[in-house]
Formats: structure tokens, sequence, C-alpha cells
């Protein structure tokens, strides 16, 4: 009788549920329809956190922006409102239950991830556009609490973490597929080719960029030999469709990625000492010192624009004189020094940039493509970024962090326990490679699609560090 009860309250409730949904949905009101969904998320909150995590990495890829203009905010659907409530969840339950694990916080990316969070607090107090600066920070926030600080401990099973790269590099595939389809019944024109990764990217160079992130993680799982033969196949598939990805996004920042990773993958196959490398770059600098004119004048001479022809494009990347990419990137990193000299310790405050740049181009580095506004963007650089937002201390605790990171995914790749971990950081580390190198020309941890791997390899990374025995140590 009590089961007949529920069953009737159940098909009674979805009923009206069902009805009322129809009613408001003719009247032009939509909310209702993902309450379902919201249910479904705060059951999973509450009792199956690492499986919303993980759902989260799945949907990230397929995540869009919704831009609310009356109240100036854009946020990433569905991704973001979830990310925020994780975030909230782990601070309730760190005030009340007060403990964290000691060994994550004492790790040297760790500390330097909370220096750079708490000098960004610092610099937004101070900032010229406080309440700009605040939203920025908040969202970095959320996305390093959720997917570093949670993740990490969700990276205590080996397993988890290959359903994180599994997961995100899967959903990345399908987009892949999806853009290069779209983009083949176009005849791959480069010029239509950059809003084939709509509505999932907001360009060319954001999508090649997380394509390269998250690229050698498959290529290194293609000769793991604890996977099955299948397995490793399908890693191998995915690696070279992600190739095919970034060819034919056209990012050319994307393609020297690639090539400084490789560079990184000969130095770690072949054990070269820190010391030969030093030398090398040691050696570059006094080339460049030396013969600086003629390099520069060379590279002046070179005409060639950003072409559909992949030969010409690849040309085009040196060309400082006309290509008007280049020259934009060239405003962008003059404005951004500008406005560190004027405030060298603080800065103007984060993500401000885009906003407080325009005053401080100079009518010498105009392109076609400038602004007089300054509103069409930040300052194309992960490090020069932040030097004139949080000053010259933004710009060094970025940089102690990617070395931070260097560092222990090499170690790692030469003390974890066994082969399959060694290979999982190498892949880790050189994804890292190809970010940080392409941060040089590009920024993207404002978006969900670079900061949810970009965090995620971070945490794994350290999970391997601190909860796994390095080789010659006992468990």
């Amino acid at each position: 009788m009590l089961k007949e009860n529920r069953l009737q309250w159940l098909y009674g409730g979805s009923l009206v549920f069902v009805t009322l949904n129809m009613v408001m949905m003719v009247q032009g009101i939509y909310w209702l329809s993902a309450l379902p969904f919201a249910l479904g998320v705060m059951m999973l909150l509450f009792f199956s956190l690492d499986k919303l995590i993980l759902l989260l990495v799945f949907l990230t890829p397929f995540s869009f922006k919704y831009i609310h203009e009356e109240l100036g905010f854009t946020i990433d659907i569905p991704t973001e409102p979830v990310i925020v409530a994780i975030m909230l969840l782990f601070f309730v339950r760190l005030l009340y239950e007060g403990n964290y694990d000691k060994r994550i916080l004492r790790h040297p990316v760790t500390i330097i991830l909370i220096i750079q969070l708490l000098w960004m607090f610092v610099t937004t107090v101070t900032s010229e556009m406080p309440l700009v600066s605040f939203k920025f920070f908040i969202s970095r926030l959320w996305f390093v609490t959720t997917f570093f600080f949670v993740c990490v401990y969700l990276f205590r099973e080996r397993i988890n973490m290959h359903r994180f790269m599994w997961l995100f590099g899967s959903a990345l595939a399908i987009v892949v597929v999806m853009s290069t389809y779209n983009h083949y019944l176009h005849g791959f024109e480069r010029e239509v080719g950059y809003a084939m990764v709509r509505p999932f990217f907001n360009d060319h160079t954001h999508y090649g960029a997380v394509l390269a992130l998250v690229a050698p993680f498959f290529i290194v799982m293609a000769f793991n030999r604890a996977d099955s033969v299948l397995r490793r196949r399908v890693a191998m598939m995915v690696f070279l469709l992600f190739c095919a990805g970034i060819l034919f996004s056209y990012s050319r920042a994307s393609w020297l990625s690639l090539i400084v990773a490789a560079g990184g993958f000969i130095i770690l196959a072949f054990r070269l000492k820190f010391r030969f490398i030093l030398a090398g770059l040691i050696l570059l600098l006094g080339v460049f010192a030396l013969y600086q004119t003629e390099i520069v004048m060379r590279l002046e001479r070179n005409q060639q624009e950003s072409s559909g022809d992949f030969a010409e494009h690849v040309q085009s990347i040196t060309n400082i004189t006309s290509d008007a990419s280049n020259l934009e990137r060239i405003n962008r990193w003059r404005s951004a020094y500008r406005m560190y000299e004027e405030r060298p310790v603080f800065g103007w405050g984060p993500g401000t940039y885009q906003f407080v740049y325009a005053p401080f181009q100079r009518s010498e580095d105009y392109t076609i493509i400038t602004t007089h506004f300054g509103d069409l963007g930040n300052a194309h650089s992960e490090y020069i970024g932040p030097l004139s937002e949080s000053g010259l201390p933004g710009m060094l605790s970025f940089i102690g962090l990617a070395l931070a990171v260097l560092a222990t995914g090499v170690k790692l790749y030469k003390k974890a326990p066994d082969r399959e971990m060694r290979l999982i950081a190498l892949g880790l580390t050189l994804g890292f490679i190809t970010y940080l190198a392409h941060g040089l020309l590009n920024n993207f941890l404002d978006t969900d699609k670079a900061s949810v791997p970009f965090w995620g390899m971070m945490a794994i990374l350290v999970a391997m560090d601190v909860f796994y025995p390095k080789r010659g140590q006992r468990a």
C-alpha cells in the first residue's frame, strides 16, 4: 500500500511538473526546465562530489557563454554555476572541519599558487577598477579551488587521473570532429576556419591552445603497456585527431608550442644535464646579442602575411613589418609595458587591461585592427598581462608557478614508482610546456576550457608527488 502511494505521488508530481513547465514555456519562461538538472547537481554535490567533478570535466568542452548585458556579467553555462557551488562547499567544509592535508599545503606548487592568489587579492584592493578586478579574482579563485585544491584529493586514486584526462579528451574530440566537419564543408578555408570553432571556443587560437595542452598526454598513453591494445590505439587516434585540429586551427602559436614541447621531449628522453641546457640558452642569447641588428633587419624584410597556404602561414610567424596580427600583439605588449612603468608594483588591477590600455597606445604602433577605444581584448600574454595588471610581483609569481610545475613534472618523470606514472608525468609536463610557450603570445586562463585542464593537470602532478612513493622509497 505504501509503495502504491509513493508511485501515485511520483506520477502525480511528474504530471504537475510537466504541465506547469509546458504552460510556462508557452509564456516564454524556460527556467523551470532546468529544475531537474539543478536537483541532480545538488544530489551529486552532497553525496557524490567526485562524480559531479568528472561530469563537469566532460561538459566543459561543450560549454557556451551566457552574457547578461543589463547586469554586466558573462558566465559559462552549464559549468561555472556548478563550479561556484563546489567552491562554496569546499570553504564551508574547510571552516567546519578545519583540516586540509598539510603535505599538499607544503608542496612548492601549492605555496607559490597561494602566494599568487594572495597578491592578486592585494592588487584587487588597489585596483583602478575594483569591481572588475574582484570579478576577475573570484573567477580565478573558483577555478583554482575546484580543479586544484579539491581535485588533488580526487587524484589519490590513480584511476581518477585517467578518468579526468579521458573524459575531457573524449568530449574535446567530439568538438574537434564537429568543427573539422564544418570546416570541410567550407573547403578548409583559413578565413572561415576561425568561426568553425564557435560556439564552443571564442576563437581559433583558444581552440589550438587547449588542444595542444592535452594532446601530449594521449600520445604518451599510446605507448602505455599497462593499457589494452585497443585503448592504446584509441589514444593514438585521439592524438592524431587533435593534431589535425591544431593544423586546421591555423594557430601559429599552437604550432610553435608543439615544436617547443618536442624539444622538451628530446631533453627529457636523452636526460640532458641542466648545465648543457643552460649553456645552450646562454649561447643563443649571446648569438642574438651579437647579431641582433642583422636579425632584426632580416625579420623586417619578411613581408609574408598570414595565408591559407601552410608554408606561407609558417613563414608569416616572423613578419614584424606588415602582418596585422603580429603587429597588434607588439602594440598590446608595448602598451602593457608602459602601464607597468607607471605602476610597477601593484599594477592597474587584475582583469583591467582591456579597459585601461587605450591611452597607452602610441600612433606609431597602430595597425589596421587597432581600436582607439582599446576594447578588443587583453594583453595577449600570460606573462605580460600580469605585469601590467599586478605589477612585477604578479608576473614573477606566474613564472615561479610555471617553473615549480615543470620541476615537479621532471622529477616525477625520473622518480615515479612505475612506468605508467612516469608516462603520465611526461605527458602532463609536455602539455604544460605547450601552454607555457603558447602563453608568450596569448592568455586563456580566464576561460573554463583552458582553466579546467590547466589546474586539473597541475593537481595530478601534485597528487602524484604527495601521495605516491618515489622510486627507492617505501609506500
